[in-house]
């Protein structure tokens, strides 16, 4: 059993990869030919879309989105947790158009993928070089503001490989760069996806993601010494439906809840005045899951 479940993690992690990588091929044609007809914005949002479509086909994970229509409130800075590989998926999903992400200097030079990112209008910071980064954030502020766009930042810094709903501490720099701009937070829940992929076991399963897209937050009467306890609250607030969320379910999981449930049917004699009988038939009920310009380029 265990052979053939890292059987199966290794071929759909290998197509995973094939799929980023031909992905990321689109997506240099695509910034190419936008470009040329003045539509760049919306390279990453299409390229997102055509991974997310042929991905979550191929491999069968899907994502059922909560509250999208939040993330047409532009311009705003997105913040969302950071978890696993299966977050470009994620992003690939809720991309709104015109939005863009920050980036590492050194992704600049993957073939494919770094000539994509550039193309398509992607802010590299060069964390080695203050300077350098403060410019770069204040061109991501000021086009974010003059274009009514959004910028997507995982506050966490790094992915957390979480492998329950949690979150780690947040670094302050989207919140920062949120209160000087005057631009409001979005922030996004996504429930724990350990159940769906999982390096440590060799797992890589069929199932459903669930995002919730949280109201923006309005930064226009946040001072520079409130940053701190906003992100904190942002924090808080992100945490707890993470953990309201729980974990992504997967396919197998799925049918065998259903199975269960269609073996609780049970049947009630109805007597009427004639003393016929009639069964009434009642299911069980399903429980419903409800269950944050210099210390911005230090943080990001």
């Amino acid at each position: 059993m265990g052979f053939f479940r890292s059987l199966k993690y290794y071929a759909k992690t290998t197509l995973a990869i094939t799929v980023l990588s031909g992905c990321a091929v689109y997506g240099v044609l695509c910034s190419i030919v936008l470009s040329l007809i003045g539509k760049r914005h919306l390279a990453q949002w299409s390229t997102a879309r055509v991974f997310y479509y042929t991905f979550s086909t191929l491999l069968g994970i899907r994502i059922r989105l909560i509250n999208g229509e939040n993330l047409e409130k532009l311009p705003a800075i997105i913040v969302g947790n950071h978890q696993s590989t299966l977050d470009i998926l994620i992003l690939g999903r809720i991309f709104p158009k015109g939005c863009t992400v920050t980036s590492k200097k050194s992704l600049k030079w993957i073939p494919f993928l770094g000539w994509f990112m550039t193309l398509s209008g992607t802010f590299f910071l060069d964390r080695s070089n203050r300077e350098k980064s403060v410019k770069t954030l204040n061109k991501a502020l000021q086009e974010l503001k003059e274009k009514k766009r959004a910028l997507y930042i995982f506050p966490e810094g790094t992915r957390s490989y979480a492998q329950t709903p949690m979150l780690l501490p947040f670094k302050k720099g989207a919140f920062h760069l949120a209160q000087q701009g005057g631009i409001p937070i979005i922030p996004i829940a996504v429930s724990n996806t350990s159940s769906l992929i999982n390096h440590k076991t060799r797992t890589f399963e069929t199932g459903e993601i669930v995002i919730k897209v949280l109201d923006p937050l309005p930064t226009e009467d946040l001072k520079p010494e409130d940053v701190g306890a906003f992100s904190e609250k942002v924090r808080d607030a992100m945490l707890k439906e993470v953990d309201i969320l729980g974990y992504s379910i997967p396919d197998s999981q799925r049918d065998v809840e259903l199975t269960q449930e269609d073996d609780e049917y049970q049947t009630i004699p109805n007597t009427d005045d004639n003393n016929e009988t009639d069964e009434a038939v009642t299911p069980k009920v399903d429980e419903e899951r409800t269950t944050l310009l210099n210390k911005a380029s230090d943080s990001l």
